[in-house]
């Protein structure tokens, strides 16, 4: 047994599917399946049920990627530890981020990081946040840029922004004209969501059960650009992040209004986990994020 047969295992776990597990460990989907075989004939139990369709988890199979995190976390601690010996700012850093924050956030943070820490060797990683908050608890990412959750509670969560969410509707939409709308005006509205497993979508929905709106149960995107292609074509209205519309206009048919009363928003943090030796590194890198896009979206407005 290794350290890493212990990630293979807990990358199942995760992903459920061997082929997107050996994906997120950058091996084949035989060598993967390989040593889960091999850790189960050392430890003389069946960790999985195999079927055609599915992974399940025998009961001796989840009681051991319980204690496989609690490894993986320390053997973690001892990394940061020895790398907390040298330079602050040098070395790998592994970052997670959101789709809906990723594409739209990474083209000013990139350059921002590698002029403010050139030493540092910075790795990124698009999931959705519960996978990304699995994968901080493991270890295998040092820190995450997400939208703050009930979730991410468990962490400590350092502000980066407040990034407003603006009404997007079709140029050809009665309401393309008006400069801003009360949150009130969308009673009775459907809207156009994500598809579960976003935060977004479920930030989105809270605002829009507030003000009498609904979703629209025809229809769920798996990103913001494929929302926004349906507004374009006039096919309903939805919420857009501030990030997401920055030099959009009315680019691509889509007019974006400010709503008020209350005003949507989210806060995006960059979060790690509690006792890190690296916490001023993740402070250092969020700080120099924070400053990049406060900017950004000061000069916006």
């Amino acid at each position: 047994m290794n350290i890493r047969d212990l990630e293979y295992l807990v990358a199942l776990s995760e992903y459920k599917h061997f082929r997107r597990a050996a994906d997120s460990c950058n091996v084949s989907q035989p060598t993967l399946s390989g040593q889960i075989r091999k850790l189960e004939d050392e430890l003389g139990i069946i960790l999985l049920e195999r079927t055609s369709r599915k992974v399940l988890f025998t009961q001796s199979g989840m009681l051991l990627v319980d204690q496989a995190r609690t490894v993986l976390r320390e053997v973690k601690l001892l990394k940061e530890m020895a790398s907390n010996q040298g330079k602050e700012m040098t070395g790998p850093l592994h970052i997670g981020l959101i789709p809906t924050v990723g594409p739209y956030l990474l083209p000013y943070i990139v350059p921002t990081l590698k002029a403010a820490f050139p030493d540092l060797e910075v790795f990124l990683y698009e999931a959705q946040t519960h996978q990304l908050l699995e994968q901080l608890e493991t270890g295998r990412l040092d820190c995450a840029i997400v939208a703050t959750v009930p979730e991410t509670e468990a962490f400590i969560e350092v502000p980066i922004f407040n990034e407003k969410m603006l009404l997007a509707v079709s140029e050809h939409h009665p309401w393309a004209q008006e400069s801003k709308l009360p949150m009130n005006q969308l009673n009775g509205q459907e809207m156009l969501m994500l598809d579960d497993g976003h935060c977004l979508r479920n930030q989105a929905l809270d605002y829009c059960f507030t003000a009498g709106a609904k979703e629209n149960s025809h229809f769920q995107a798996t990103s913001l650009e494929t929302l926004r292609n349906m507004v374009a074509a006039n096919a309903g209205i939805t919420f857009m992040p501030e990030l997401a519309v920055l030099n959009e206009g009315t680019r691509k048919g889509v007019k974006y209004i400010p709503c008020y009363s209350p005003e949507p928003s989210r806060t995006i943090a960059l979060v790690y986990r509690p006792g890190s030796p690296l916490r001023n590194r993740y402070e250092r890198v969020a700080s120099a994020v924070s400053d990049e896009v406060k900017s950004i979206l000061s000069g916006l407005k």
